[in-house]
């Protein structure tokens, strides 16, 4: 059972700072529906990401690449209808802020206004530095995202694990440090070595949330479908799977099928 703490009605960024200074590991996970959502805010989660992994999750596609900016909005105005508790971040799709802050600074207003989310997360280091700037200029809350940046996957050719090269690890940790400087509440770090992890955690006094980067960032994220077993072909050794729901909605689904191709459903108490 989860062993959130009841008294805190509801999750801020402020809130989530307080736990990494308290020592307190951060639990987040992915949500896009309005259904799914209210089980994982039920559950005690104190961080909702309205990821783009939606792209992959819901839509289908092979990469992060195509959802637009529209549909993020869809997805996270779901989300938000459903959370009572944990703080929901969304991310900003590619192409919505990438070498122009004030298309950046656009998106994450029509993020906020259209959906009600509570701060917008973006990939990348010093080359959004001015994007970020901008959004946080109108007091929106940004969430950094470092190493394995999904977007950029065709400039990576790849999705093995990034800054394992001194001088890339260097480059993450003055990235990390310059979202904090200029006011970050929260960076990610997705599939970075563990000691790395370690070391830019130590480093910073906002927190970190890892997927893929070991146990030693200030809290963890997961894909739900991922976690919950929906997704059956992806198995990267970061992936724990609390559940196997593939194989129980299937063997639900068929046996549903099995009773009304034997006329059993509906039977005399199921109908009017």
């Amino acid at each position: 059972m989860s062993v959130h703490n009841p008294d805190i009605k509801r999750v801020t960024t402020h809130t989530i700072q307080e736990l990494k200074n308290k020592g307190e590991k951060i639990s987040a996970l992915t949500a896009y529906d309005y259904s799914m959502a209210r089980v994982v805010d039920a559950a005690g989660v104190e961080l909702i990401l309205v990821g783009d992994s939606a792209s992959n999750v819901m839509a289908g596609h092979e990469t992060t690449l195509p959802i637009t900016l529209d549909q993020m909005i869809y997805h996270a105005s779901s989300v938000v209808r459903a959370v009572k508790r944990a703080l929901v971040v969304v991310d900003l799709p590619f192409g919505s802020y990438q070498g122009n802050s004030s298309e950046a600074l656009r998106s994450a207003i029509r993020i906020m206004k259209e959906s009600g989310a509570h701060a917008v997360k973006l990939e990348g280091g010093l080359e959004v530095k001015e994007s970020i700037v901008r959004i946080l200029s109108a007091g929106v809350p940004v969430m950094g995202h470092l190493g394995l940046t999904p977007q950029s996957i065709y400039k990576f050719g790849t999705y093995a694990v990034r800054a394992k090269e001194e001088a890339e690890a260097q480059k993450l940790m003055d990235d990390a440090r310059m979202l904090e400087d200029i006011g970050c509440f929260s960076v990610v770090l997705e599939k970075i070595p563990a000691a790395l992890t370690r070391q830019v955690s130590q480093s910073l006094q906002i927190p970190t949330i890892g997927i893929g980067a070991g146990p030693d960032a200030d809290g963890q994220i997961l894909v739900l479908h991922d976690l919950l077993g929906i997704t059956k072909d992806f198995k990267p050794r970061f992936l724990r799977r609390y559940a196997d729901l593939s194989t129980i909605m299937t063997e639900a689904i068929a046996h549903y099928v099995d009773d009304v191709k034997a006329r059993d459903f509906p039977n005399e108490n199921e109908a009017y």
